[in-house]
């Protein structure tokens, strides 16, 4: 089940987002979150969503404007899975939940601006949902190893 999560949930939040920042294979963001800064993050987005299972939280999403002014109509997201519940179709849910409420909060259009290109079961599940492939940023991200991979930007009409 996804839902609006609570400051009870934040300290399951937090650790599945810093693990995946810790990973260092999909988000841009270096630094871990506290709680301080985690609640804060959190309660600064337009929308953040919980996934839960028999009252664990198994996963997260952030969705956010993308930018401002005359394309603040274009919103943005950000998913995490804990490594424990990934394979188990929470991705899934949470991106379905994400276009559900970009829409009913009058956002008309969702895009993801840096999907690694070697995360390919994040890009296989958002081109089965109907999004679309902007292209191919050659470098566009920094792996925790210091190495570049490209970064494959994507859309989906709300």
């Amino acid at each position: 089940m996804v839902r609006q999560y609570n400051s009870d949930d934040l300290e399951e939040m937090i650790a599945i987002w810093n693990e995946v920042v810790d990973e260092g294979v999909a988000f841009p963001q270096e630094e871990f979150l506290d709680p301080d800064s985690g609640a804060v993050f959190f309660a600064s987005q337009s929308y953040t969503g919980v996934a839960e299972i028999d009252g664990k939280i198994m996963g997260l999403y952030i969705l956010h404007p993308n930018n401002v002014g005359r394309c603040g109509h274009i919103c943005n997201a950000s998913y995490a899975v804990a490594s424990a519940a990934r394979g188990k179709h929470i991705g899934e849910q949470l991106v379905l939940d994400c276009l559900k409420k970009g829409k009913e909060l009058g956002f008309r259009v969702l895009q993801f601006n840096a999907v690694v290109e070697s995360n390919t079961h994040a890009r296989h599940l958002y081109e089965r949902l109907g999004f679309i492939q902007l292209g191919t940023i050659p470098g566009g991200f920094r792996m925790k190893d210091g190495h570049f991979e490209n970064i494959c930007p994507y859309y989906h009409e709300l």
